[in-house]
């Protein structure tokens, strides 16, 4: 690491501490050559991911939008925030380790569904009614039959 101070190369680390969860680690060095020390930050760089649309567009991945979209379907359920939370970070690593920057929206959607699917039934029906865009009753009730028979 370069020294801010006279630019030599060498340095030696001091104290490392993790921040943000441990995504993060602040480190204080101090330079061989003129000894001053200076705070440095080290993440992993992490490759966009953008998300296909149904239409065929393309749109940078938000975690926030899936975190709403779940929220959205627990309200009013016995299902605390952190669960949520817990779910969203599990679908955006899953989709991480897959190393494709492009993603399809029904392969998010449907990722989310397993989640809520596990966390609570009535929250993965809601999901499943606005993400499958359910036309009438009959095809509503196929799914709840499908949730039944498991």
């Amino acid at each position: 690491m370069r020294c801010p101070v006279c630019g030599h190369l060498e340095s030696k680390v001091v104290d490392s501490r993790p921040m943000d969860d441990g995504s993060k680690i602040r480190r204080r060095r101090e330079c061989l050559a003129c000894g001053k020390r200076f705070t440095t930050y080290e993440a992993i760089e992490t490759t966009p991911m953008m998300v296909k649309k149904k239409d065929g567009s393309l749109e940078a991945f938000d975690s926030n939008k899936l975190l709403n979209s779940m929220l959205r379907a627990c309200e009013k359920r016995q299902v605390s925030l952190s669960q949520i939370e817990n779910a969203a970070r599990q679908i955006e690593s899953r989709l991480q380790n897959t190393m494709e920057r492009e993603i399809l929206s029904s392969t998010i959607g449907e990722l989310a569904m397993e989640k809520l699917k596990g966390i609570d039934e009535a929250a993965y029906v809601r999901f499943a009614s606005v993400y499958r865009q359910f036309q009438d009753i009959n095809s509503f009730m196929d799914e709840l039959k499908k949730l039944l028979e498991k």
